[in-house]
């Protein structure tokens, strides 16, 4: 285990414990997000954009924020190729993203950590990214994205040399495109993914409906290195978003039912070709209602282009946008900078873990 922390941390030398990340969410993760959950003593990610392109815009403006303000004193402590790291990773889409842009952009940026996820060849393809990022830059630590048990074996098949810096175990409870029909929770899917793994010594860190302190220090009894938080940072400053969707994830709860996974307002977006494992979990609203109760595609289509000219009140459970989040959305219920959202969940999760250290210790006196 000590060997795992070291491995983990020394990439990172700007992390407080417990390791908090902010997920690479498609265009909302941007620049400014990513760069305020690192300065917090985090890991933030700059999620896809709408093309592989726009991520060396988002990387630019990264590089800019950070030499105006550098994340953290402990980086001049560094070793000389963390030091030349930009302390912020970034996601790529792996069935939709070009490899050949994403490693021209990690060779010039140099982030720290690349999270791939959603191949459409299977491991194969993600054994391909590795390599070609690694060739780029090899100090950008690389991090997958799984959602079941047979793909954590199926990463175990790697070489020694293409196998990931990292692993991120998704639950089923996670927001945006997880898996469609073989997802689990992550009270479950977690231990046995870490069985399946322990001797490989690849941290893992742990997806899929967090989004407070009790979440973070649940993931941490479960064993993981520390806690990917989505959901939570929609609800953040710097998140890019718009004010109508924001307001949606303030203003629902009971994530059991008021989200649900279909491939619906993808398509309606005119989103289509992701590989058939995957299904975005999304807040209900009327187009996913009029879906179920027969109204035809090509009408909800039309209903959905009308909404879109309404700005944010194309939103809400009478709205008929696209409002993805995780089923822990009732636990989010106010805008915050992301540096006090990462702070304070550090903290509660901190109290939480110490309070049970000191109930244990306690009861070893008493017996």
């Amino acid at each position: 285990m000590a060997h795992t922390a070291a491995k983990l941390l020394s990439p990172y030398p700007w992390v407080s414990f417990p390791f908090i990340v902010g997920a690479p969410m498609r265009v909302m993760s941007g620049p400014s997000l990513a760069v305020a959950v690192s300065r917090a003593g985090g890991l933030g990610f700059i999620g896809p954009g709408v093309k592989t392109q726009d991520m060396a815009g988002d990387l630019d403006e990264a590089s800019k924020l950070i030499n105006k303000a550098p994340i953290s004193s402990r980086l001049s402590n560094a070793s000389r190729s963390v030091d030349a790291l930009l302390p912020i990773g970034v996601g790529f889409q792996v069935w939709a993203d070009d490899v050949n842009v994403a490693a021209a952009n990690i060779e010039k940026f140099k982030p720290c950590a690349a999270w791939l996820y959603a191949p459409r060849g299977g491991p194969e393809e993600l054994e391909d990214w590795s390599r070609r990022i690694r060739r780029a830059f090899p100090h950008t630590q690389i991090w997958v994205q799984i959602g079941t048990l047979g793909e954590a074996k199926q990463l175990l098949k790697f070489s020694e040399t293409d196998r990931p810096d990292v692993v991120v175990v998704q639950g089923a409870e996670a927001g945006g495109h997880g898996r469609a029909h073989d997802g689990m929770g992550l009270m479950t899917l977690f231990p046995e993914v870490a069985d399946a793994m322990a001797s490989s010594q690849i941290p893992l860190f742990a997806a899929g409906g967090i989004a407070d302190g009790r979440g973070v220090a649940a993931a941490l009894c479960l064993g993981a290195s520390g806690a990917v938080m989505g959901t939570r940072f929609l609800a953040a400053t710097e998140a890019r978003i718009k004010r109508g969707y924001q307001n949606e994830i303030l203003r629902t709860s009971d994530g059991a039912k008021t989200t649900t996974r279909t491939l619906l307002y993808n398509h309606l977006r005119g989103t289509f070709g992701w590989p058939p494992e995957y299904s975005p979990r999304t807040i209900i609203n009327k187009s996913y209602v009029e879906q179920q109760a027969g109204v035809p595609f090509d009408e909800l289509k039309k209903r959905h282009d009308e909404a879109l000219k309404m700005g944010d009140d194309g939103w809400g459970p009478d709205g008929r946008l696209a409002t993805y989040a995780g089923a822990a959305v009732g636990l989010i219920h106010e805008v915050r900078d992301a540096g006090e959202i990462v702070r304070e969940v550090r903290e509660d999760a901190l109290d939480i873990l110490q309070r049970w250290s000191a109930a244990a210790k306690g009861n070893e006196s008493e017996t």
